[in-house]
């Protein structure tokens, strides 16, 4: 009796946790809405039976079983009790009036253990006091300056470095001058001596080619004094690009030898060309090289009382090839444009021109001397028009410097050149043939034509201009072959 009264005590416990669990909700279930109450009559009546029912229920088996003692039986009875107690508590009061629906309790489990507690910072934004005292703003500026972050910091200055021991004070070389070159191992020579080596070995060559070395110090003195001129930039180039000083000490030295000692030039009617004022100069071109326009320049300057500068007017493939094209505008060449003489004749400037072209330089050795075609007088125009007088020149020996025995026509196309002579030497000698033969000079002015003369439309006359033109030509053509009769060898 004693196992069964075991067993029903342990079958009453279960039957009241099994009632505790349903009556008790889910975590995140809907909470349960109690229905409206009923008249308080009603549920009265019904709730007699249901305990007494339960009682009776649960006190058979008591009575069944014999209590082997007080103290087991009394401990079953509490939770028959419980549970009719919470199965009680289920049951919604009986009120007179429906009661609002209100949402039953929920339990929830146990809220988990924090482990790690807030920050101060946190703390005091969110209201909650703590033990620390509050920070002054400045101070709160202060311990933020501290904590900034180095790359926004400003870059403190590099150490200075060192001071070097000042280098012992070495006295002078000499001690009358103040500042003495430093001392070295090896002599070093001062600018002065080298100029005065120069001189000297410059004497002694002089005197072994038999030449009086006091024109060789004449001329060292002459390029020091250029030289110095050039790096102050004491010196004028006018509009046209010519530059004086570079053609007086440079250009026309260069040229002295060739003219002076390899050509041997003659020259004669110098008195033709005025001393001043504007005039034309047009001479014959030959050659293959236009030398002979540079040796007439050159004769002007210096055989002429005044010592004049012909400027010359060129051909547009002169002034685009590299080198050439700046030396010829430096030392007074300028284009072979109409408008380029009208300017230079305002100003009172000497002008040359060769009406042959490239056709007079081009032409065959067995064609020498002979003049080709004059253009179209644009020369005699720019004459009438300015009232200069007209110099014709006549130029013999040039022919001679180049033979031109054949033309590479097909070379000539590829290079964009007027012709590609053969001569003797060329290409033959390959650059020994560009030098030079040695034929005797003579250059000479005849008698001026005056154009001063003509209306002021007389520029206009086509007429005019043709006439003025064939005889400028006829007068060249006979002065060419009197000077061929008269000279008495090609190199003498």
């Amino acid at each position: 009796m004693a196992g069964r009264g075991t067993l029903a005590a342990g079958a009453a416990r279960a039957g009241g946790e099994r009632a505790r669990r349903r009556a008790t909700p889910l975590i995140g279930a809907d909470p349960v809405v109690g229905t409206p109450a009923a008249p308080a009559t009603a549920p009265a009546k019904k709730a007699a039976p249901a305990k007494k029912a339960a009682s009776v229920k649960k006190a058979t088996p008591a009575k069944k079983a014999t209590p082997p003692a007080k103290g087991p039986a009394k401990k079953a009875a509490p939770p028959a009790k419980k549970a009719a107690s919470v199965k009680k508590a289920a049951t919604p009061p009986a009120a007179s009036t429906p009661a609002p629906a209100t949402p039953a309790p929920r339990k929830h489990r146990p809220a988990p253990r924090i482990t790690s507690a807030p920050s101060a910072r946190a703390t005091t934004q969110a209201g909650e006091r703590t033990g620390r005292p509050k920070l002054s703003p400045r101070e709160k500026a202060r311990r933020d300056e501290a904590l900034r972050r180095p790359h926004l910091r400003l870059a403190e200055p590099p150490p200075a470095p060192p001071v070097p021991e000042p280098a012992p004070v070495v006295p002078p070389l000499d001690p009358t001058i103040a500042d003495a070159p430093a001392r070295s191992g090896l002599p070093v020579p001062d600018l002065t001596d080298l100029v005065e080596a120069l001189v000297v070995a410059l004497r002694v060559a002089a005197e072994a080619a038999g030449v009086a070395p006091e024109d060789v110090e004449r001329r060292v003195a002459q390029v020091l004094a250029y030289l110095r001129r050039r790096f102050d930039g004491d010196y004028e180039v006018d509009d046209f690009g010519y530059d004086e000083h570079f053609t007086e000490n440079v250009f026309y030295p260069m040229l002295r030898p060739l003219y002076r000692h390899w050509f041997r030039v003659e020259v004669r009617g110098i008195e033709n060309i005025p001393a001043e004022g504007g005039a034309l100069v047009v001479a014959n071109h030959s050659g293959t090289v236009a030398l002979d326009s540079l040796m007439v320049q050159l004769a002007i300057h210096d055989e002429h009382p005044a010592r004049r500068t012909m400027r010359a007017l060129g051909a547009d493939l002169v002034f685009q090839t590299p080198f050439v094209g700046t030396t010829a505008r430096r030392s007074g060449s300028t284009l072979a444009t109409s408008e380029d003489a009208e300017r230079l004749f305002a100003r009172g400037e000497l002008v040359g021109v060769f009406p042959e072209g490239f056709k007079g330089t081009g032409k065959p050795f067995s064609e020498r001397y002979k003049l080709q075609r004059f253009g179209r007088g644009g020369f005699v125009s720019a004459a009438l028009a300015a009232g200069v007088p007209i110099v014709p020149c006549s130029v013999v020996g040039a022919e001679e410097i180049y033979p031109i025995l054949g033309n590479m026509g097909t070379l000539a196309r590829l290079l964009g050149l007027p012709y590609a002579p053969v001569t003797p030497t060329w290409p033959l000698l390959g650059p020994l043939g560009m030098i030079p033969l040695p034929s005797k000079w003579i250059i000479e002015f005849g008698t001026p034509i005056e154009t001063d003369g003509h209306d002021a439309g007389a520029a206009d006359d086509p007429m005019l201009v043709f006439d003025l033109t064939d005889q400028v030509r006829e007068t060249i053509q006979q002065t060419l072959y009197t000077l061929l009769m008269q000279r008495r060898s090609v190199f003498f």
